[in-house]
């Protein structure tokens, strides 16, 4: 009687590999896919999973931002007082699903649009002046100069104008969630108390199916224009500052780019600069969208954009502050997940023996 096992050809030893497919377990080699998909799309990964905690952890804050912006509150304090008593704790969270997948989504492809934009200009620029932008950011003791902030800025202002498309109807939806019980309560200049309360308490897509029934399917992109605008110029100042203060930071201490204590304080200051520049965009974004959700189908004039109004500036402590922790968090998370998964090590001899 042949020996138990003996027709099996011996398919490995301490310092042999596996000859077949099926001598390899599925799980390892679904593992090692992971790990190489994971490294390929390392970015994204990074951005989606940093901008869940980031937008939870502050989202409290930019409900109050978007309540001061769209109606009078005597202070901060009064507007979360209001809040609390009418709405409860919930009220502070009230929408934020939709921002959870929303910005989510759009980080991500923000993010990846930013990284492809940053080497294409990088390539160009290099090309067109014998300099590259991105060497020079992380040369030691290099400071910032024009082809690095034309190459962050751009690319920003690139990132920022293509994810508006996808932003506006759930930046719509979010501001509607925020707001409805105050466009239910008060009536601000519109005397349909039908389509001001109709909006209230709706989860993200019925709210989408109201704006529908009372402004169509373009309705969903009300205040559109100056969305396109604010995250155009936002982003692009955004990234500039992120890039900047960082390389600065790094400088000053002669370590990396992306030590912990550069990313945190350029995370913050990028929040900083980028909502203060386009604050007054953004607080006659709000009003429009408010308006177009409670006038119903009535055209509505689009309010200017005032610099130098102190009350377009209304919401900004809050806006800044919430910004601030927002991006702390989320670039500290960010370069940390990043780090983390370039050390990944994957078997690409194992994937390419079984034709994977």
């Amino acid at each position: 009687m042949p020996e138990r096992g003996g027709d099996r050809t011996d398919i490995s030893n301490a310092y042999g590999r596996p000859r077949d497919i099926q001598d390899v377990s599925r799980a390892v080699l679904r593992s090692e896919q992971a790990k190489r998909w994971t490294k390929r799309y390392r970015t994204e990964v990074a951005a989606s999973s940093s901008s869940l905690l980031s937008t939870f952890v502050a989202y409290p804050l930019d409900s109050v931002k978007t309540r001061l912006q769209a109606y009078k509150f005597n202070s901060f304090a009064d507007c979360v007082r209001h809040t609390y008593r009418t709405e409860g704790f919930h009220g502070f969270y009230r929408g934020v699903w939709s921002p959870l997948a929303s910005i989510t989504l759009v980080r991500t492809v923000s993010f990846s649009i930013y990284q492809k934009s940053k080497y294409f200009l990088d390539d160009w620029i290099y090309q067109a002046t014998g300099s590259s932008p991105l060497v020079i950011a992380n040369t030691k003791d290099a400071l910032p100069t024009l082809s690095t902030i034309t190459c962050f800025g751009l690319s920003g202002a690139m990132a920022g104008a293509a994810i508006t498309t996808i932003a506006c109807p759930f930046e719509l939806t979010k501001l509607s969630a925020q707001i409805s019980v105050l466009m239910a309560d008060r009536k601000d200049g519109s005397t349909n108390d039908a389509v001001r309360k109709s909006y209230q308490n709706l989860g993200t897509f019925r709210t989408a199916q109201n704006l529908v029934r009372h402004r169509g399917w373009m309705g969903l992109y009300s205040g559109f224009h100056l969305h396109l605008l604010r995250d155009t110029i936002g982003t692009g100042i955004y990234f500039v500052t992120y890039e900047s203060v960082k390389q600065l930071l790094a400088n000053a201490r002669g370590s990396s780019p992306t030590s912990p204590l550069a990313v945190v304080t350029a995370g913050g200051m990028c929040g900083l600069v980028s909502w203060a520049c386009i604050f007054p965009i953004d607080t006659a974004k709000s009003i429009y969208q408010r308006n177009c959700l409670v006038g119903g189908k009535d055209k509505q004039t689009r309010p200017k954009i005032q610099f130098l109004n102190p009350r377009m500036y209304r919401g900004l402590g809050v806006s800044m502050s919430r910004s601030c922790v927002v991006n702390a968090i989320f670039f500290t998370a960010f370069e940390f997940s990043k780090k983390r998964i370039n050390r990944i090590t994957v078997n690409e001899e194992l994937l390419q023996e079984h034709g994977l």
